[in-house]
């Protein structure tokens, strides 16, 4: 056994001794993935200062003492630095040893993506969460892996992918451009928002908010972003992170409203949430980080042009599941991208010639939305989902915080019966033996036998429509008030017999569904 493991039961606590420090809580967000020989002569001192050794910040500073140079310390090193008494000198090694103890917790994961993938400490310390283990239920691409055998692939390792893209632009953009003054602290928060971007998804991905929740509430403008803030705040406290992440260097309350504003934006903010620019006289909307480093808002889910890490990830982890080529190379992006000032802004901007990759970006988009998000049998198979959850949604019952009952259209409400609710909610009722779940089994068997209903025509609007619940119906009872061909007179078809799909596709990055 690792002894390296604890439960948590034996994780220390705000009120521990641990985290007692002269000033405040213990400094350790010096490296970046744990790598402390990336730590520069200022990151040195930063730490000593923290652990209330700044008086000593000097010697180190005049020795040039850098993270790859603090292994190797020893008392007599100090003593010859003119550090003294050896109370104090053993004191500075103590703390430099629980640096390297902290840098050895990290844990390297083996992506079919990416390669070996290493975590940041504070970020193994989120992923071993029932929170976030919840994603490795909920399949990535929803009904289409009914059409593509090889779309079994989930959220869980979509979000690890996210993180280590997001840690490499943010670190790359860091080593290209020192004037950006992107701090360690930058660097964690944004590998933690690209890292639970999804925590709110429900079964089957954007199923679930795209098609059973508008048909079961449809007064509710839920979407999952919003749930993934839920999930945040209830993965942070039910977890006990919050001593964790002082720990590992963030400062508190801002860094976690800093995380969420990356998620989904600022709060009562509407032009950013639609994809418009902020007009140059709108006050900056954001609280996580001032103006100057509005760059950091464009990484994980990009509001002004829909380029972002996400879509790196899905792009790659998407095509290589669905047997699809990708075209676009992020790792050329990522070479080429540079922070530069737009209408008195900071943006993220790359060389004019790279324009042939970002056309190939939204080529790829363009694809996978024809070949498999818009296929015609998963939307079919996804309608089929939905009806069974709609019949078996008052017979399914998840317990939640304080021991109320919740069903599969209410469990949105409370994040611990949410953690519940994943895609098994299919085999619990494809394999009960509940009378109330009759008609909802008898669809999922259905879908299992492959008796699938049939697509019986379709068309292309000549612009864009606007599409609403009573709309579809209408459109549904034209069809069913039209006569087939061979004009059948023993044939009664009403609007319900017929179900109305709009697909949507766009080349720009912030139209349809991903």
């Amino acid at each position: 056994m690792d002894k390296r493991k604890r439960s948590r039961e034996d994780l220390p606590t705000a009120d521990s001794d641990h985290f007692k420090t002269p000033e405040q809580s213990v400094y350790t967000g010096l490296s970046r993935d744990g790598d402390l020989r990336q730590c520069d002569v200022e990151d040195t001192c930063r730490y000593l200062r923290q652990e209330g050794l700044g008086a000593w910040e000097e010697k180190f500073t005049e020795q040039q003492i850098t993270g790859v140079g603090l292994r190797y310390l020893t008392e007599t090193h100090l003593e010859n630095m003119g550090i003294g008494p050896l109370g104090t000198r053993l004191q500075i090694l103590h703390c430099l040893k629980k640096l390297w103890q902290i840098a050895a917790e990290t844990k390297v994961f083996i992506d079919p993506i990416h390669g070996h993938i290493e975590m940041h400490p504070l970020l193994v310390c989120i992923i071993d969460t029932p929170q976030f283990q919840r994603l490795r239920h909920i399949k990535q691409l929803g009904g289409t892996y009914f059409v593509f055998p090889g779309a079994s692939h989930n959220r869980f390792e979509h979000s690890i992918g996210v993180g280590y893209l997001a840690g490499l632009l943010v670190q790359e953009l860091n080593e290209r451009q020192p004037e950006l003054f992107i701090s360690h602290r930058d660097i964690l928060c944004v590998q933690i928002a690209s890292l639970c971007h999804d925590l709110g998804h429900g079964p089957f991905s954007h199923m679930f908010d795209g098609m059973f929740i508008p048909k079961v509430r449809p007064e509710s403008k839920w979407k999952h972003e919003e749930a993934s803030l839920a999930m945040f705040d209830h993965l942070v406290r039910e977890n006990a992170l919050e001593p964790v992440m002082k720990e590992h260097g963030l400062v508190l309350p801002d860094d976690l409203v800093f995380i969420k504003e990356q998620i989904a934006g600022p709060q009562n903010t509407v032009l950013l949430s639609q994809g418009v620019n902020q007009p140059a006289s709108e006050p900056w909307p954001y609280k996580g980080r001032p103006e100057k480093k509005s760059f950091l808002y464009e990484i994980v889910a990009n509001k002004r042009n829909g380029i972002d890490v996400d879509k790196w990830d899905y792009f790659a982890r998407d095509c290589f599941h669905l047997g699809i080529q990708n075209n676009f190379d992020y790792r050329r992006f990522l070479k080429f991208a540079r922070v530069c000032e737009v209408d008195g802004k900071k943006h993220i901007c790359t060389r004019d010639k790279e324009v042939g990759n970002l056309y190939d970006m939204f080529h790829t988009r363009n694809c996978l939305h024809r070949r498999a998000y818009q296929h015609k049998v998963g939307n079919i198979i996804e309608t089929m989902i939905t009806e069974a959850f709609i019949k078996a949604d008052p017979h399914i019952q998840i317990q939640g915080s304080g021991g109320k009952m919740f069903t599969i259209s209410t469990a949105i409400d409370d994040m611990e019966a949410y953690t519940k609710l994943t895609d098994h909610v299919i085999e619990q009722i494809l394999y009960s033996s509940s009378s109330e779940l009759a008609e909802a089994r008898e669809i999922l068997q259905n879908i299992t036998c492959r008796r699938l209903y049939k697509c019986v025509g379709e068309t292309q609007a000549e612009k864009r429509v606007e599409v609403s619940q009573e709309k579809l119906l209408d459109w549904a009872g034209c069809v069913a008030r039209s006569r087939p061909q061979n004009d059948l007179q023993n044939v009664t078809l009403q609007p319900g017999d017929f179900v109305v799909h709009v697909s949507v596709q766009s080349f720009h990055l912030n139209q349809g569904t991903d």
